[in-house]
C-alpha cells in the first residue's frame, strides 16, 4: 500500500473544464444541507446540537484526503447517531460533560481499531461482498432515507427513530384523521419542480442549491400571504464556533467501560462506510480500495475525537447529495467542510431561514437516485443466486440494524449459492 495521498489521484481531472467549479459547487450545497442535517443527527447522538456540525467538519475533510472512494461524504449519520446514545447513555447522563468526554474517546477507540483494520489489509474481505447485497443495501437505504423525511414531507409530527411500518401506521392515521399540513406538500412540490426545470443548467450551479434558496423564499411568501397554513419549521440557531480542541479519556477505567461499545460502533460505522463507497463505486464504474477506504474512515475519526467530533461514517445522505449536485472528486468533501466553517462563522443567521420542508425535498431526491432500476433489473436477470440476496438484503436494511442487514445478505448469498451448485 502507497502512503501517497488517494487525494493525489485526482489532481490530473482538474486540467478538466469544469470539474474544479462542480467541486466547489457541489461541496457548498453539501454545506447547506448538512447543516440542518448535523443538528437533528446530535440531538439524537445525545450531544449538543453543534456537535453534529463539529463532525461534519474534520472527519469529512480527513477521510477525502485519506479514504478511497471518489464521492462518499463522510460526517454524523442517522445510524450512527442512535447507536451512539445507545451505548453512551447508560454510562452517563446525555449532554453532561462525562457523557460527552466518553463519546468523544469512543471516536478515537473507533478510529484506532479501523486504523489496525486497514493496516492488517482486513479490507480484502469486505471486497469480497457480492453486488447484489450492495444494491439491495442502497435500495433500502433509501427507503430509510424516505421514510426519516416523511413526516416532514407531510406536515406530520412522527418522532425520529420510527420504523417503517410505525411510521406508515402514523402517517395513515395522521391523514385519516386530517392532521396534517397542506402547506408541506405543496412546498415539496415546488421545491421538486424547481430541481426538475433547473436541470439543465445544474452544471453552472446545483439544482439542488437552487432548490433551496427558491424554497426558502417561497416559504416566506406563503406565509406572509396565506398566514392561515402556519408557521414552517425552520434550522434552529446555529452557534457559531470552530470545533473546540478536545481529548480522549485513556484511562483504564473509561477503556473498560468503552471496550465493547468500541467494538460495535467500529463494526456499524466500516460496515456503513464500506457498504456506501461500495455502492457509489459500482454506481459511478469508479474503482474501490477497502483496506484504504478503513484507513481514510480510522483516520477521520482519531483526528475527529481532537475537535469534539462523535464518531462518524459515510452519510448515504450527504453522499447521495453530493453525487446529485454533480461532484466530480474527492475535492466536493473538501469543500463541504470548508464551507460549513465559513457559514457557521459568516452566514450562520440565514440558516434559520430554511424550512425543514425544503431540507427533506432535497433528501426525497437523494433517495430517488439510489434506487438504481437498471442494476436491479440486471441482478434480477442474473437469477436466484442475485436477487435473491439483493432482495434479503434490501427487507433486512428497513427492517433491522444495518451490520446485521450486510452479514444477513451475505450469509444468504453463500447459502443460495451452494444450493443452487448442489443442484
Amino acid at each position: 500500500m502507497s502512503w501517497q495521498l488517494p487525494f493525489s489521484k485526482w489532481l490530473p481531472e482538474y486540467q478538466n473544464p469544469g470539474t474544479i467549479r462542480s467541486d466547489i459547487f457541489a461541496g457548498l450545497t453539501g454545506a447547506i444541507v448538512v447543516m440542518p442535517q448535523g443538528i437533528a443527527f446530535a440531538l439524537l447522538a445525545g450531544m449538543p446540537p453543534q456537535y453534529g456540525l463539529y463532525a461534519a467538519m474534520i472527519p469529512c475533510l480527513i477521510a477525502a484526503l485519506f479514504g478511497s472512494s471518489r464521492l462518499m461524504v463522510t460526517g454524523p449519520a442517522n445510524a450512527i447517531s442512535l447507536s451512539t446514545m445507545a451505548l453512551i447513555a447508560p454510562l452517563a447522563l446525555p449532554e453532561s460533560n462525562i457523557y460527552i468526554g466518553y463519546v468523544l474517546t469512543l471516536s478515537f477507540l473507533v478510529g484506532i481499531l479501523q486504523l489496525l483494520l486497514g493496516i492488517s489489509k482486513a479490507g480484502k474481505w469486505v471486497e469480497k461482498v457480492p453486488h447484489s447485497v450492495i444494491v439491495g443495501f442502497t435500495a433500502g437505504a433509501a427507503i430509510l432515507i424516505i421514510n426519516s423525511q416523511l413526516g416532514t414531507l407531510l406536515g406530520i409530527s412522527i418522532p425520529r427513530g420510527k420504523g417503517v411500518i410505525e411510521t406508515i401506521s402514523t402517517v395513515a392515521s395522521a391523514l385519516l384523521s386530517n392532521q396534517w399540513q397542506l402547506s408541506a406538500p405543496v412546498l415539496v412540490l415546488f421545491t421538486l419542480i424547481a430541481i426538475r426545470l433547473w436541470r439543465r443548467l445544474n452544471r453552472f450551479v446545483p439544482s439542488m442549491l437552487v432548490a433551496v434558496i427558491l424554497g426558502s423564499i417561497a416559504a416566506a411568501l406563503l406565509e406572509a400571504f396565506l398566514p392561515s397554513i402556519g408557521i414552517f419549521k425552520r434550522v434552529q440557531e446555529i452557534p457559531v464556533a470552530f470545533p473546540p480542541i478536545s481529548s480522549p479519556d485513556l484511562s483504564g477505567d473509561t477503556l473498560q467501560k468503552l471496550f465493547s461499545a468500541a467494538l460495535i460502533m467500529t463494526l456499524l460505522a466500516s460496515t456503513e462506510a464500506m457498504a456506501i463507497a461500495r455502492a457509489i463505486a459500482l454506481k459511478t464504474k469508479d474503482q474501490f480500495n477497502a483496506n484504504q477506504e478503513f484507513i481514510g474512515q480510522g483516520l477521520a475519526n482519531i483526528c475527529g475525537s481532537f475537535f469534539s467530533a462523535y464518531p462518524a461514517s459515510g452519510s448515504f445522505n450527504r453522499t447521495g447529495v453530493n453525487l446529485a449536485s454533480g461532484a466530480k472528486t474527492p475535492l466536493s468533501a473538501i469543500c463541504a467542510a470548508v464551507f460549513l466553517l465559513i457559514l457557521l462563522a459568516f452566514v450562520s443567521p440565514l440558516a434559520k431561514h430554511i424550512p425543514y420542508v425544503v431540507i427533506a425535498s432535497l433528501l426525497l431526491v437523494v433517495a430517488w437516485h439510489l434506487i438504481d432500476v437498471k442494476q436491479i433489473r440486471h441482478e434480477i436477470r442474473m437469477g436466484a443466486r442475485e436477487w435473491i440476496p439483493m432482495l434479503v438484503t434490501g427487507v433486512a436494511t428497513i427492517t433491522i440494524p444495518l451490520e446485521w442487514a450486510i452479514l444477513g445478505g451475505i450469509l444468504t448469498s453463500v447459502i443460495v449459492g451452494r444450493f443452487l451448485k448442489k443442484h
